[in-house]
């Protein structure tokens, strides 16, 4: 079979260097980007071609969310074979906010988010500054949701009033995807100590062939999820998402309807509805690539750092690297920027167990993969 085409190899390091985004501009030209979430791709035609007809239409007004919620209910149906009910999302401005405003309505000041860490750091900086505790129950070595830890902190949250989890479904960093048996023991847990559950399931577009995503609302008519066409059309320019409430969660719909809340720009609900509708195609080879890349850095690191412990995700581009073989200290992303001029994500900012680890963005060209592993080399 032939193999499909890399589009991360269609853009070199200096095309790259020219784009005005975090990625590119957050450190001097002098050192390689495998941070932030961003892909190292153009933008998938279809998307390409909407943007460019709401420009010529001069089509800059607000936004009808409903072609968005259709796109998507669309394409969670051919996808994973879960019919979303449309009556029951709710298109929000992003899923940053999807999540903090959904926790904030099932929560009171004071009251325990629970996650599991290491975890994308905004589970926590958002929830915090809207006054809620957020309790970690760290994943086990595999990267697995601990359920004796999870149970443990469902309990003490629970005694202290209402409470929720965040869930990261499929997880960053990392790329595990949690099982249906998994999750079926999460909505079981959650069950018993009334624990609201709200599931970040904004990676799961990005899963390989040898996992299969389990949408959260399959398993918990009483949780809301929150997705995105974002990550897998790298679309963060264009912010907008969508909050699906179970079939049993009546009260939290209600409430969410009560308030008031931020929504997607026009053009972020356009580009995500084509997303879903039309980029497929594209998809498929940024998907195929990925897959590759995910690849090559096991066996870059086998090579050339076999001290770094390193899990085959299962989703997502954004990896997980144990550097703590390597005597780095806490924080060895400091370690690698200073002297490999290479960055990456600082484990510590991940939460309880990122000490000692980095996180690395693997949607990139295999020739910016191969250097930046040979400057993590130099580093030592």
């Amino acid at each position: 079979m032939t193999e499909r085409p890399d589009p991360f190899s269609a853009l070199s390091l200096e095309q790259l260097r020219t784009r005005t985004s975090a990625k590119w501009r957050h450190y001097p030209a002098d050192v390689l980007p495998l941070w932030v979430a961003e892909m190292d791709v153009d933008i998938a035609p279809p998307i390409a071609e909407a943007l460019s007809a709401l420009i010529r239409n001069g089509d800059t007004g607000y936004p009808g969310d409903t072609p968005y919620l259709e796109a998507f209910a669309a394409y969670a149906d051919a996808t994973w074979g879960w019919d979303p009910s449309v009556a029951r999302a709710r298109a929000v401005e992003s899923v940053i906010a999807g999540y903090t405003d959904t926790l904030v309505d099932a929560t009171d000041v004071g009251s325990t988010v629970v996650v599991t860490s290491p975890v994308y750091p905004p589970f926590y900086s958002y929830l915090r500054q809207a006054g809620r505790v957020v309790v970690a129950a760290p994943l086990g070595p595999d990267l697995r949701i601990d359920m004796a830890r999870l149970e443990t902190a469902f309990a003490e949250a629970s005694a202290r009033g209402n409470a929720a989890f965040l869930l990261c479904n499929p997880h960053n960093p990392g790329g595990t995807v949690h099982t249906r048996a998994e999750l079926e023991a999460v909505a079981e847990l959650a069950d018993r100590f009334e624990i609201q559950v709200v599931s970040d399931e904004i990676h799961a577009p990005i899963v390989y062939a040898d996992a299969t995503f389990t949408p959260y609302l399959e398993v918990d008519p009483m949780g809301i999820a929150i997705h995105a066409a974002s990550k897998g059309w790298n679309l963060a320019a264009l912010p907008a998402a969508i909050a699906v409430f179970g079939s049993a969660a009546d009260a939290a719909l209600a409430r969410y309807d009560a308030g008031k809340h931020f929504g997607p720009t026009h053009w972020g609900t356009v580009a995500q509805a084509v997303a879903y509708s039309q980029g497929g195609e594209w998809f498929a080879d940024v998907l195929a690539a990925l897959d590759r890349n995910r690849h090559l850095l096991g066996s870059l690191l086998a090579e050339h750092l076999p001290a770094v412990g390193y899990l085959l995700p299962e989703s997502t581009y954004l990896t997980w690297l144990d550097c703590r073989a390597l005597g780095l200290g806490d924080d060895p992303a400091a370690v690698f920027l200073e002297r490999g001029r290479v960055a990456l994500n600082s484990g510590p900012t991940f939460g309880t167990g990122g000490e000692g680890h980095v996180r690395l963005n693997i949607a990139t060209s295999p020739a910016i993969l191969e250097e930046a592993v040979s400057r993590m080399v130099a580093s030592l």
